[in-house]
């Protein structure tokens, strides 16, 4: 369990990135594996969702998960929708007390961000696709819609590092594409094989959209084994499929 620092200043909040330890799941899965879409046992999954659940204090049913696609798709959670288990979204928002947002990733970046001025808090799926077609604009968008008067704080989770994650020159090209300001977030490995480093992009979008307090959670999933899923580690391995760790946050019931 990993905790950010700035956030954990803030007694009306609870949050935790989950490692991938302490839960019920087995062999490729072991053992804290959050991921319903996975080939896991569901039985399983649903034991180590319930096991977060009580760890962020609050009931299993408002325990809410995305069905996360890579889009730039933001839905904000309230009382007639929290109960809904098949939320297409890649970031949840959510001004809702005794409801924990979460979101799963194995590499992606998860973020999570609170406005303290008016007490909200999101979760964000961010892989490459999703943060370069606006899943954080768009999160963004719908606090300022509450009230454009805010002071967020965000954390980045654990997600794979840049000494890990190699693509190719059409990747690098899309990136370039966008703005040449985006190169900076590459290192060159050979004439088709770049590095990118996925951190410093969300948090340069962070930044430059006017959240200044940031902190990370500065784990690499793909190195880390003891503590991480890793989607590109599964490939490698030649893994049938692989499980999925959990980020949460919940505003904490008065």
């Amino acid at each position: 369990m990993f905790y950010s620092k700035k956030l954990n200043q803030f007694n009306n909040i609870k949050h935790c990135f989950f490692s991938k330890n302490n839960g019920y799941s087995e062999g490729i899965y072991k053992s804290l594996n959050c991921g319903p879409g996975s080939k896991d046992k569901k039985e399983n999954v649903i034991k180590n969702l319930n096991l977060v659940s009580e760890k962020m204090n609050v009931k299993k049913e408002n325990l809410v998960l995305m069905h996360q696609t890579h889009s730039n798709k933001v839905i904000i959670v309230d009382e007639k929708n929290k109960n809904n288990k098949k939320l297409v979204a890649d970031a949840l928002v959510t001004k809702l007390e005794g409801v924990a947002l979460g979101v799963l990733t194995a590499d992606c970046a998860p973020i999570i961000l609170y406005d303290e001025v008016n007490q909200i808090a999101a979760c964000i799926h961010a892989g490459w696709k999703g943060a370069r077609s606006g899943i954080i604009e768009n999160t963004l968008k719908k606090f300022r819609e509450i009230n454009k008067n805010n002071k967020i704080s965000a954390s980045i989770g654990p997600c794979i590092g840049d000494k890990s994650y190699e693509v190719n020159l059409e990747f690098y090209e899309i990136f370039l594409k966008d703005s040449k300001i985006n190169k900076k977030f590459f290192s060159k490995k050979d004439d088709n094989k770049f590095l990118f480093n996925i951190r410093g992009y969300v948090n340069d979008k962070l930044s430059s959209l006017g959240v200044f307090s940031i902190d990370n959670i500065n784990v690499d999933t793909f190195e880390d084994v003891d503590n991480f899923f890793s989607y590109r580690r599964s490939k490698k391995l030649d893994e049938p499929d692989y499980g999925r760790c959990i980020s949460t946050i919940g505003l904490v019931k008065n």
